[in-house]
């Protein structure tokens, strides 16, 4: 990583995974706003984050899938919010870690789409990734989650290179406490055990857009027009309007391609 550069991590996942909360168990202090009640009014929230020993962090929150296919306006969400976080990042070094967010429990669908959006097709599986597994305080030894359920992780294609096993619920008492304070401690050195300043930051392989396009062909449900493609791209999702026709034209013709 070049000097002076902070390294970036971006934590994704579906809505009750948790990632509020575990931002504020790796910063230490409430700095992400929890609420079951959230909307998706913003493409991502940025987070600076220093741990004790001052090593220095900048996190980004970004929007998950909340089902396993996606109606037209999420997909060319899903396209427009990952052109510009990347872009947004190339200018700062890059992406240098993913924090997949899942709540201990069975695979879902919808677990799986976000796994292949962020780590197979959006980063082109170039970035590190840790998965964070919350929920855990009822588990006596909360990395028994893990050695129960790697397997079936590894049968559904998700692997990382790295897991913590977690409670983020900041209102615990007694020995559900005693494990959030724990947790910090887990989170915080998978963390920093996979993103250092020795790491090359990710920014966006040659042709990486019009990949992703290619590959989340498959997850749209019905057949956006170019003339709403560029609407929504532009108006809504802040593309130009030269970069959305060219999205607007590789998606009509992967769509043209996948029909034959």
């Amino acid at each position: 990583m070049p000097p002076g550069l902070t390294p970036n991590i971006v934590i994704f996942g579906e809505t009750g995974a948790g990632k509020s909360s575990v931002i504020n168990l790796m910063a230490g202090q409430q700095i992400a706003h929890i609420s079951p009640d959230s909307h998706r009014c913003t493409r991502w929230t940025e987070y600076p984050i220093t741990f004790e020993n001052g090593t220095q962090y900048k996190v980004f929150d970004t929007i998950g899938l909340e089902e396993p296919r996606l109606q037209t306006r999420d997909y060319l969400t899903a396209i427009s919010n990952a052109y510009g976080l990347i872009n947004t990042l190339k200018e700062r070094g890059g992406i240098d870690l993913l924090l997949f967010c899942i709540r201990g429990g069975r695979v879902t669908a919808t677990m799986k789409s976000n796994y292949r959006l962020f780590f197979e097709f959006l980063c082109e599986e170039e970035v590190p990734l840790v998965l964070v597994v919350t929920n855990l305080e009822r588990e006596v030894n909360m990395e028994d989650w893990y050695t129960r359920n790697v397997g079936h992780l590894e049968k559904h294609n998700i692997r990382s290179v790295g897991h913590a096993c977690i409670t983020a619920a900041n209102l615990l008492d007694g020995r559900h406490r005693d494990k959030y304070e724990e947790s910090r401690g887990i989170l915080r050195r998978v963390v920093e055990a996979h993103c250092n300043a020795s790491m090359e930051g990710w920014t966006g392989g040659r042709g990486w857009l019009d990949s992703s396009i290619s590959k989340l062909v498959d997850y749209v449900v019905g057949r956006p027009q170019k003339t709403d493609i560029i609407g929504i791209l532009t108006k809504r999702r802040g593309m130009t309007k030269e970069v959305a026709r060219q999205v607007a034209q590789h998606i009509r013709d992967e769509i043209a391609v996948s029909a034959l």
